[in-house]
C-alpha cells in the first residue's frame, strides 16, 4: 500500500519552453522509432498499471486535497480501478488490434492485394480536467500508448497535488521521450504545439478555443465536451429503482461528472413520490453535509456559480428540495447538499448550460413525444438516460434522438465499458477513446496496395485502342 502524499503548492509553473523541449525530444524519438513493437507497447501499459496499483492510496489522498474533500472510495473506484481495468483491456486485445487488416481487392486489379496497417501517429497531447483527474488522463493514454504513440499530459491547474504526484511517478517509470506530465504548464505553451493528435476534455467553449488553435497546424482533435444530458423516466418503470440509480449517477462526485444526468423528465403524477424516494435514499447513504463520503465542490468559483444559479432559479419561481434536510450548503467546506429543483423553465440559468454540480432540475411530461421534441431542439448531449422496460419504447427513443452515448435503466455506467467507444457528438464533442475505436482514433489506418509481378492493369495504359475499348465496355457491364 502506498503512503499519503504531501500537499504541493498550486503556484508551480513549468520552466519556459519546457513543453517545446519535451515535444521536440518526443518527436525525435518517434522519428527514430516510428513503429514500436508489441512488447514495447505492452511494457508501457504495464508501467501505467503499476503506477495505479502501487500508489492508489497516495492518489486518492492527493485528489481529496485538491477537492478539499473527496470520498476515498470514489477516487479508488473511478480514478484508480476503472483506468486500471481499461489498461488491462487494451493489453489483452492489443496484439489483435495491431495486426494488418486484409481488405478485398477488386477483380480488375487482381492478383494484387490490399491491407490496412494501423501505425502510430507520432506525438499526442492530452489536456485533462479536474473532475476525474486520472480517469480522464489514463483513458486517453491507454488508447494512445497502445497505438504506439508518445504522449505529453497537461492536467488542470486546480489538480496540482495529484499532478505533481503523477508527474513524479511517471518520471520514475518512463523516459520523458515516451511519456511526460507537465505540472503547471500553461495552455498557451501546450495547445499550439504541432501535435500529431490532441485530446481535450472540458467545456464546449474551451473546446472551440482548442480546436481553433489546433487548426493552425491542421492537428486532428478528439474533444470530449459534456453538455446537458437528459434523463427520461417512463410510467412503466419502478420509480424507487429509478430514483436509486439516478441519485448515484447525478450526485457521485457531488454532480461534477461530464456524463451525469443534467435534468430529468418525469410523468406529471410521479414527482411527489420521486422526491420522497430520493430523500429516503440520500438519508440512507449520507449522514449530512459533514459526511466524508460526500464530496466538496472543487473550487470557490464553481461553488459561487452553483449558488448563484440556485438563487436565480428560486427568484424566478422554482422550488428547491434539499435531500439533506436542515442543511443546504457550507461555503467554508464548499459542500452543497444534493437538491431537486421543480418548477423550472428555460429562462433560468441552470436550464441553459451544463450544471456540473448537485442540482437536478425536474421537468414533467404528458406525452413522450413532448420530451423527445425538447431534447431534439437543443444541443446534442454527451449522454441520454432512459428508464423503461418496454423494448419498443427503448428503440424508438434511441432512433429518434442522438447523443454521445445511451444508458438504459441506469446512469453513467456506459462510460465505464471498455469495449465500447466513448465520445460526444456536435456540441458534446467529436471522436472517441476506449475500445478498438480509441486505438483506431490514435492510429493512422494506412492503406497498402501491393502489386503482383504480373498485372492486367497494364492493359489500361495508353496508347488507347480497341483493347482498351473492349475492357472498358466489359468493366461497365459486369456487376461484380
Amino acid at each position: 500500500m502506498s503512503q499519503p502524499v504531501e500537499q504541493f503548492p498550486n503556484s508551480d509553473t513549468s520552466p519556459p519552453n519546457e513543453a517545446r523541449r519535451i515535444f521536440d525530444l518526443q518527436k525525435a524519438a518517434y522519428l527514430a522509432e516510428p513503429y514500436p513493437d508489441y512488447a514495447t507497447r505492452v511494457a508501457n501499459l504495464e508501467k501505467l498499471e503499476a503506477i495505479l496499483t502501487d500508489n492508489r492510496d497516495a492518489i486518492a489522498d492527493a485528489i481529496s486535497k485538491d477537492f478539499g474533500n473527496r470520498a476515498c472510495q470514489e477516487s479508488l473506484l473511478v480514478d484508480v480501478f476503472l483506468p486500471l481495468d481499461g489498461l488491462r483491456y487494451c493489453r489483452k486485445h492489443l496484439k489483435r488490434w495491431m495486426k494488418p487488416q486484409k481488405r478485398k481487392t477488386s477483380i480488375w486489379f487482381k492478383p494484387a492485394s490490399n491491407t490496412v496497417l494501423p501505425q502510430p501517429k507520432g506525438v499526442v497531447g492530452v489536456i485533462a480536467p479536474w473532475n476525474y483527474p486520472l480517469f480522464l488522463v489514463v483513458g486517453p493514454l491507454a488508447s494512445a500508448l497502445a497505438a504506439g504513440n508518445r504522449c505529453m499530459v497537461k492536467m488542470a491547474s486546480n489538480s496540482q497535488n495529484l499532478c505533481r504526484l503523477f508527474a513524479r511517478l511517471v518520471a520514475e517509470q518512463f523516459n520523458e521521450d515516451t511519456l511526460a506530465v507537465l505540472p503547471g504548464v500553461r495552455a498557451s505553451e501546450f495547445t499550439p504545439l504541432p501535435w500529431d493528435h490532441l485530446i481535450f476534455t472540458g467545456s464546449p467553449e474551451s473546446g472551440k478555443t482548442v480546436m481553433k488553435t489546433a487548426a493552425e497546424n491542421l492537428t486532428p482533435v478528439t474533444l470530449e465536451l459534456g453538455g446537458k444530458s437528459p434523463t427520461i423516466v417512463c410510467d412503466d418503470y419502478n420509480l424507487e429503482t429509478a430514483a436509486e440509480r439516478i441519485i448515484f449517477g447525478k450526485f457521485v462526485n457531488a454532480g461534477q461528472t461530464c456524463v451525469g444526468p443534467d435534468y430529468l423528465f418525469l410523468p406529471e403524477n410521479k414527482v411527489g413520490d420521486f422526491v420522497t424516494h430520493c430523500r429516503d435514499i440520500v438519508g440512507r447513504r449520507f449522514n449530512g453535509l459533514d459526511d466524508p463520503a460526500y464530496t466538496s465542490i472543487a473550487d470557490d468559483r464553481s461553488f459561487r456559480r452553483l449558488s448563484e444559479w440556485l438563487e436565480d432559479a428560486q427568484q424566478k419561481g422554482a422550488s428547491a428540495v434539499s435531500l439533506m434536510p436542515g442543511s443546504e450548503s457550507d461555503p467554508e467546506s464548499r459542500k452543497m447538499a444534493p437538491m431537486l429543483i421543480t418548477g423550472v423553465d428555460e429562462g433560468m440559468l441552470l436550464m441553459q448550460d451544463e450544471i456540473f454540480g448537485p442540482l437536478l432540475p425536474i421537468k414533467t411530461y404528458r406525452n413522450l413525444d413532448d420530451a423527445l421534441e425538447y431534447i431534439n431542439t437543443r444541443e446534442r448531449p454527451l449522454a441520454l438516460y432512459l428508464f423503461t422496460g418496454d423494448r419498443k419504447v427503448q428503440d424508438r427513443v434511441i432512433k429518434q434522438t442522438i447523443s454521445g452515448g445511451v444508458c438504459l435503466n441506469d446512469c453513467v455506467l456506459h462510460a465505464a465499458q471498455h469495449d465500447m467507444p466513448f465520445g460526444g457528438i456536435g456540441n458534446s464533442g467529436m471522436g472517441h477513446y476506449h475500445a478498438r475505436e480509441g486505438f483506431n482514433e490514435l492510429s493512422k489506418l494506412r492503406p497498402i496496395f501491393r502489386q503482383a509481378n504480373r498485372t492486367s492493369a497494364k492493359l489500361l495504359y495508353p496508347p488507347y485502342g480497341k483493347t482498351w475499348d473492349f475492357l472498358f465496355s466489359l468493366m461497365m457491364k459486369l456487376k461484380i
